[in-house]
């Protein structure tokens, strides 16, 4: 089936920076978009960015201007860059797929990435 493989997390300081990626593998034929997710304890999961299949993005109010998402159709991995980071940033991020059809899939469906921890010390 498809798989989604995050790569990129780690611990950096307050200011710093991190590139998140997620390779989606699988029989894919197309996937409409896709997009980061957090979740920090406690809270629930939210959206960071999304892009689709065309280019257009949509931001979380709390990353515009500091995170940058992108995106290779040919290679069906979707990036993060995120800059200025804040401690308020930490959490686990979430690659998810949406729309993807398949060889063996009759209808699109969304998938998850297993997340990938991201730490900002103050």
């Amino acid at each position: 089936q498809v798989r989604l493989v995050e790569s990129g997390g780690g611990l950096v300081q307050a200011g710093g920076s991190l590139r998140l990626s997620c390779a989606a593998s699988g029989s894919i034929l197309s996937i409409s978009g896709m997009g980061w997710y957090r979740q920090a304890p406690g809270n629930q999961r939210e959206l960071v960015a999304s892009i689709t299949s065309g280019g257009v993005t949509d931001y979380a109010d709390s990353v515009k201007g500091r995170f940058a998402i992108s995106r290779d159709n040919g290679k069906n991995t979707v990036y993060l860059q995120m800059n200025s980071l804040r401690p308020e940033d930490t959490a686990v991020y979430y690659c998810n797929a949406r729309g993807v059809l398949t060889t063996l899939l009759s209808v699109p469906l969304a998938f998850w990435g297993q997340g990938t921890q991201v730490t900002v010390s103050s």
